[in-house]
């Protein structure tokens, strides 16, 4: 069969393409390679082990220089925060901090010379709340003791209003209402204490944070020395409250190892509520973390009694080897390694903020209930003129009964027809 011009050409093109690939971009607007689809049979395809493992590992790439950033920007914080130190000390002059530190610092620095101490008159539990000092009923047995001095004078009492102008001092220090607010979570590990402060020097968990803030924070709620898990420190005052007040019935999920399989009799027991030395205690949900090991227990609760979990389950004779809090007011410590901590995001911070709000109100409206109240004011009824005539004195003439004719009964209408087939009938 001879050959077309066409086909001719288009072959010379390809043995130039072969011998002279440099010619083939000269020649490409009249040659079309051809697709290499149809060869992809014959070439060796990777194994889906190969491609998740290569997946696997550039997540982990990636993984790690994230981490390696947000490492190097906490370093950079902290260093910028020892230089502010050293540079207040009087020990180093201020044109010998960095530049890109002494800019992170000037950043991130929340201490502002204010004239006032407060925008607003609030009580003086709340102020030091909010001031980051602690919590508002840790503040109350602060200022019962003495401890806080208001304009040079010592106040015990916590409803004490405090004007803007007033000079709070505590510890020696005054205090500003704090105007940048830290949420801090951290994977607590064993051996830490949740105090701001230990006068035994034992360790806190604000050592494991020093390089997050300066801010004062200070942990909501407690975790023993020998629990570990997800704990939330704050100088959020209102938050902190919120979180800390039975009303709201903060949920947490905690992970028990036990020296012994939990049988089932007291696992049902824990369930319909056990009575300890200060009351019963009921749990939310309780269930085997593990189908093959039953010493495992996962239980959810919302009392904030102290060490609740542990006595729950040394009242049935069970030994409590390791307590991990795995989930609190929703938060979890997912990517949070031991010992590690991270900052709230945004949407974390508004869901606190607005958690359990209607059982808030509902506990605030049943506290209140059993205040004294003031006795409810007699409801207003009107009367009628009748009744108004008669307290006066007049007698009301009666209104003749209207009488009205018997009803004449109409006899029955005979039926025309007894049956629809007959009335069928009719109709044809």
């Amino acid at each position: 069969m001879p050959i077309r011009g066409d086909s001719f050409k288009s072959c010379h093109l390809l043995k130039k393409a072969i011998f002279a690939p440099h010619l083939l971009l000269e020649n490409s607007k009249n040659f079309k390679i051809m697709s290499q689809a149809p060869f992809q049979k014959f070439t060796a395809k990777k194994k889906n082990s190969v491609v998740k493992e290569e997946i696997r590992q550039e997540k982990k790439k990636a993984r790690v220089e994230k981490n390696a950033y947000f490492d190097r920007i906490k370093e950079e914080k902290y260093q910028a925060m020892l230089a502010k130190r050293a540079q207040k000390a009087g020990h180093v002059p201020k044109e010998n901090i960095p530049a890109k530190i002494s800019v992170i610092a000037k950043k991130n620095t929340g201490k502002q010379a204010d004239t006032k101490t407060t925008e607003t008159a609030m009580p003086l539990n709340k102020f030091l709340a909010h001031c980051g000092v602690a919590s508002r009923r840790e503040a109350v047995s602060i200022i019962s003791e003495g401890k806080v001095k208001v304009n040079k004078a010592v106040i015990t009492e916590p409803g004490y209003k405090v004007q803007p102008t007033d000079e709070v001092i505590f510890n020696g220090k005054k205090l500003f209402v704090t105007k940048n607010l830290v949420y801090i979570l951290l994977n607590k590990p064993k051996d830490y204490i949740t105090t701001t402060d230990d006068p035994q020097g034992r360790k806190t968990v604000l050592q494991l944070i020093q390089k997050a803030t300066e801010e004062r924070v200070y942990p909501i709620g407690r975790l023993d020395r020998n629990t570990s898990g997800v704990l939330l420190l704050t100088n959020d005052g209102d938050l902190t409250q919120k979180l800390s007040h039975p009303s709201y019935e903060i949920k947490k999920i905690y992970e028990v190892k036990l020296d012994k399989n939990l049988s089932k009799a007291h696992f049902d027991e824990i369930l319909d509520g056990l009575t300890l030395e200060d009351g019963k205690i009921f749990v939310d949900s309780l269930a085997y973390a593990d189908s093959k090991d039953k010493s495992i227990i996962g239980i959810e609760i919302h009392s904030g009694r102290n060490r609740i979990v542990r006595r729950i389950f040394e009242s049935l004779g069970y030994d409590v080897k390791g307590l991990d809090r795995v989930m609190y007011a929703g938060l979890t410590k997912k990517n949070v390694e031991r010992s590690k901590w991270r900052y709230l995001s945004e949407k974390e911070i508004r869901l606190l903020k607005y958690m359990n709000e209607s059982k808030g109100k509902k506990g605030n409206k049943d506290m209140a209930a059993h205040a004294v109240a003031p006795a409810p004011k007699p409801k207003e009824t009107k009367l009628t003129s009748r009744e108004i005539s008669e307290a006066i004195g007049e007698t009301v003439p009666e209104a003749p009964k209207k009488t009205f004719p018997p009803k004449e009964k109409k006899a029955p209408v005979p039926r025309k027809f007894k049956t629809h087939s007959e009335k069928k009938k009719h109709k044809k």
